[in-house]
């Protein structure tokens, strides 16, 4: 036979289980009270103040160029301002690609920048001028020029079209031009002249450039160090300097080239 249990019995159990939710209840209130009164003393305090302002992957400004454009400034308070709009504010510089901006810890803030990607160098007759990959020139003095000069670009539809050729560029071809010279004398075809850092003079036509430049390294393996001018305007076609020059060589048709 069950045994039967008497209510009396339950109570001081029922009792307890009342007791224990009651306290699990009143440390969750507490919890939150606390915490509230926490935010609340922090965000009135000094403690809340802006105290550090970092910023990453700037190379054409300096940090402190950035900090400017981003308007917030050490003392001000870390609830004040909205990560996304200043983000805006800083990506509406025409050399930055993008920005991030995050709250570190309790103080601190981190700006995160990508510049877009230096080119090369406008010639401006007695100076230079930097060209990035989205076409735009910056007006700052430059004292050391590292990258292919472009002579003749002033232009700013020619230049963005010199740019979406370089873009489609492989590297390692890139990095061997010295300069690019536009035929302005031409009126159709963008006729250019291209200097290369090994020796070599290309003749090419812009609209095509990505498309003929990329067999460079096939056709100087073919040539065995020797130098002169690669006539890339309709096929691939070399003469060497003496050629050139008045000495008795031939010129070469490179076969095969853009087939490989």
């Amino acid at each position: 036979m069950d045994k039967v249990i008497d209510i009396e019995e339950r109570i001081p159990t029922l009792r307890e289980r009342r007791r224990k939710r009651s306290n699990r209840k009143f440390a969750a209130l507490l919890t939150v009270f606390v915490s509230l009164l926490f935010i609340l003393l922090y965000s009135q305090s000094t403690y809340s103040e802006i105290r550090d302002i970092k910023v990453t992957g700037a190379e054409l400004f300096d940090g402190e160029s950035y900090k400017q454009a981003s308007t917030l400034a050490v003392g001000e308070s870390m609830w004040s301002f909205d990560s996304g709009e200043i983000e805006q504010e800083i990506e509406s510089l025409e050399w930055v690609e993008s920005a991030t901006v995050e709250k570190k810890w309790l103080s601190s803030v981190e700006i995160e920048i990508e510049e877009f990607v230096e080119m090369g160098y406008l010639d401006q007759g007695n100076s230079y001028q930097v060209v990035l990959s989205n076409g735009v020139v910056l007006n700052q003095p430059i004292s050391v020029v590292e990258g292919p000069i472009f002579s003749n670009f002033e232009d700013e539809a020619k230049r963005e079209a010199l740019i979406e050729q370089l873009v489609k560029t492989d590297p390692e071809v890139q990095n061997l031009i010295s300069q690019v010279i536009l035929d302005t004398e031409q009126e159709r075809a963008d006729y250019i002249t291209i200097y290369m850092n090994d020796g070599n003079e290309i003749k090419a036509i812009l609209s095509t450039l990505a498309e003929k430049i990329n067999y460079y390294p096939s056709v100087t393996a073919q040539l065995e160090d020797r130098k002169g001018i690669i006539d890339m305007e309709v096929g691939i076609y070399f003469r060497s300097y003496n050629d050139v020059f008045g000495l008795a060589e031939a010129g070469e048709e490179l076969e095969n080239v853009e087939e490989q």
